[in-house]
């Protein structure tokens, strides 16, 4: 056997190559509070249960009632009514799959279910429509990136069993307008769930604070569920999301049972059927932990932090907000003396994260920013290190694609593309050393040439391009090869 310490030596090491989660300088994926001592009782409190299965609440009564006090506390924010009723589940991917799975399942009447999207609603969507058969109708966004309400009330038909809405939309930051979409929704007795993943446990404070907010919550009529995640402005450790359904008949279908087999009946609440206790009980502590006052003091700090970065990127030459933001996220672009993949790029050399994202219609490429309460104590440092990134990217130029790779990009069909067109567009993009998969996959440290390679393709492409790239990654070495 080897020596736990080594086990742990060995974790340590391969944990240095990782963006850190803590410091407040990683403005996506992670979510810090800042508080050592919130981060210590959730790791206990997933240590001390990693082991228990929320598969049977009869054998671990202990989750079902930290998951009724989760669903509890949330309802309290999300001004929920008395019926309502809620599910923790692994994240906020898996709360959309069950609200788009539910929605279908509730109307078996309609042979070729679809759903009302945002074009910004998030990709989870597309995801469970590619899941569960549910044809994504995507409705463009208006020039503020908000959901196009009266286009998406015209886009609704007798095949529609759920319309959805963003509290705030992650790529943008913005809150969409769910009083009008819900009222849509309602009038042809269609669902409409509020994906507040990123935003449900922080808007509430907002709103405490005075600050303005849209509508959202079950407050409005027509909203028949919620989604938001705790490992985020929870500030919980991950994986822990919650659903909750204005009533139980709403989320009936969401459960599934199977007596049919000679095992066990299985009774399943979520996707999954066993899951470890551990995040439930680490999103437990901490909510018992911090409270209702602690989560306002986060609040406050966060959007603190979220309004001088706001602030402070106006005053930067060459940079601008691609919406003022409703929430703590962050989006802003470049003019034409530099582009947004190298500004990520040099702000990774001055150990800031963050989150370049791609051209999407008439919107350009941008960069996106998670605020952190643990931000606000280096704001200054931040927009320091963002004004020094723009001034060298801009002294370099915007990053510019060979047109002859442009052209060869704009060539390819991602359905019938070869192995062989893959490994030339990850050679053309640095990701392998000579075109050769048995030499592997590259990854640098700037990724500026890629992300502009990748602006220039269709979406399609870039799907096809980045799974060849996964595959690629997703490869154990053998030794002695």
């Amino acid at each position: 056997m080897t020596r736990s310490a080594d086990i742990l030596a060995r974790l340590a090491l391969m944990r240095a190559g990782d963006v850190p989660v803590h410091g407040g300088r990683t403005l996506a994926y992670v979510y810090d509070s800042g508080m050592a001592e919130v981060e210590q009782v959730g790791r206990d409190a997933v240590a001390a249960f990693a082991g228990s299965n929320g598969l049977d609440p009869t054998a671990f009564p202990s989750l079902l009632q930290m998951e009724n006090d989760l669903v509890a506390f949330a309802a309290g924010l999300l001004d929920a009514p008395d019926t309502v009723v809620g599910s923790v589940t692994s994240g906020g991917t898996e709360s959309v799959l069950l609200a788009v799975q539910t929605a279908r399942d509730s109307r078996p009447d309609v042979t070729s279910p679809s759903m009302v999207l945002p074009s910004s609603a998030h990709a989870a969507f597309h995801k469970a429509a590619h899941y569960f058969g549910v044809r994504a109708v995507v409705v463009p966004c208006g020039p503020d990136h908000r959901a196009d309400a009266a286009a998406m009330a015209a886009a609704v038909d007798d095949t529609t069993v759920l319309v959805v809405a963003s509290a705030p939309s992650y790529a943008h930051g913005v809150v969409d307008p769910v009083t009008e979409i819900a009222a849509a929704a309602a009038e042809r007795a269609v669902r409409c769930h509020v994906d507040a993943c990123i935003g449900g446990w922080v808007l509430p404070y907002a709103a405490r604070l005075g600050r303005e907010v849209t509508p959202w919550t079950f407050a409005v009529p027509g909203v028949t569920s919620v989604s938001v995640d705790l490992h985020k402005y929870g500030y919980a450790p991950k994986g822990v999301s919650l659903l909750l359904h204005a009533t139980p008949a709403l989320r009936r279908p969401q459960f599934f049972a199977s007596a049919d087999w000679p095992g066990y009946t299985m009774l399943n609440s979520t996707m999954q059927s066993t899951r470890s206790g551990g995040p439930t009980a680490g999103a437990w502590a901490v909510v018992q932990m911090l409270g209702d006052a602690g989560y306002e003091k986060l609040a406050r700090d966060v959007f603190e932090a979220t309004d001088r970065i706001a602030a402070g990127i106006a005053e930067i030459p060459g940079l601008r907000l691609l919406a003022p933001p409703d929430s703590t996220l962050v989006a802003l672009t470049t003019d034409d003396t530099c582009d947004p993949f190298t500004v990520s790029d040099e702000m990774g050399a001055r150990d800031w994260y963050v989150q370049p994202q791609l051209t999407y219609g008439d919107v350009p490429a941008n960069i996106h920013l998670s605020v952190s309460a643990a931000t606000l104590a280096h704001v200054d440092d931040f927009l320091a290190s963002l004004a020094e990134s723009v001034r060298v990217a801009a002294q370099s130029g915007p990053v510019q694609v060979d047109p002859g790779v442009a052209a060869y990009v704009a060539s390819l069909d991602p359905a019938s593309i070869t192995e062989e067109d893959f490994d030339g567009l990850l050679a053309a993009a640095g990701l392998l050393g000579d075109a050769s998969a048995d030499e592997g996959l590259a990854l640098p440290d700037r990724k500026a040439d890629i992300n502009a390679l990748l602006d220039v393709a269709s979406p399609a492409l870039r799907e096809a391009v980045l799974l060849a790239f996964l595959d690629r990654l997703s490869r154990p070495s053998r030794p002695g090869a």
